[in-house]
């Protein structure tokens, strides 16, 4: 059971996170996005090595290749030239019917910033998970590092720990507005990790609240 005094801040700060989308939105027109409201959709591939240290989670542990989608965006939606939160979005099948979805956010790279949002210039700093999955050797947080203009090298680590790669991804060919995907890493959690409960509560009301404003704007 989450610790009462993590629930409650998470929930306190999962209000926050939802009154801010809520914000963002009155400020858009209906038919947008609150938050990530423009991207560019790539099809794409996963390759991954397999794990130097296995961990449990063979997703991660063992060599394989996913086909993905990759969607790249900036939060606010802000002009180019100004700073702005950049974000990665995967999506990789898990079988006919079923999705793991992975989201990245710009941040710093060492132990403490890889936990900070921070907004970028460009799309050349790293990006992470910020927040932690639940894993057989604890929390555990992926992150990735562009190599060029259509590739990136992704890694895990466990909060506080250096980095050990994870694989490479690279962008293949662009995809048409009309495959756009709305990526949630609540309901589609990735194989074999899962996300604490605490970090359910937060993530989940501002999902929701986005959600239910994509819902209820006019098509």
């Amino acid at each position: 059971m989450p610790i009462p005094v993590i629930t409650t801040a998470a929930d306190l700060t999962g209000q926050a996170l939802a009154t801010i989308t809520r914000g963002v939105a009155a400020l858009r027109s209906p038919s947008e996005k609150p938050l990530h409201p423009d991207g560019e959709m790539y099809a794409g591939r996963l390759v991954r090595a397999g794990s130097d240290t296995p961990i449990g989670v063979p997703w991660i542990d063992q060599p394989g290749e996913d086909e993905v989608a990759v969607r790249l965006s900036r939060a606010i939606g802000l002009p180019g030239r100004l700073p702005d939160v950049q974000g990665l979005a995967l999506r990789l099948r898990k079988g006919q019917t079923r999705y793991g979805d992975l989201l990245l956010a710009t941040t710093g790279w060492d132990p403490l910033t890889r936990h900070l949002l921070l907004p970028a210039w460009s799309a050349d700093s790293p990006l992470t998970t910020l927040l932690p999955y639940r894993s057989p050797v604890g929390p555990l947080v992926i992150g990735a590092r562009p190599v060029d203009v259509r590739g990136y090298h992704l890694s895990w680590a466990t909060v506080g720990r250096a980095w050990h790669p994870l694989g490479e991804l690279t962008l293949e060919m662009p995809l048409p507005a009309e495959d756009e995907v709305s990526f949630d890493p609540v309901v589609n959690p990735l194989p074999g990790l899962r996300q604490y409960a605490w970090v359910e509560r937060l993530r989940e009301q501002s999902y929701a609240t986005a959600r239910r404003l994509r819902r209820a704007s006019p098509s």
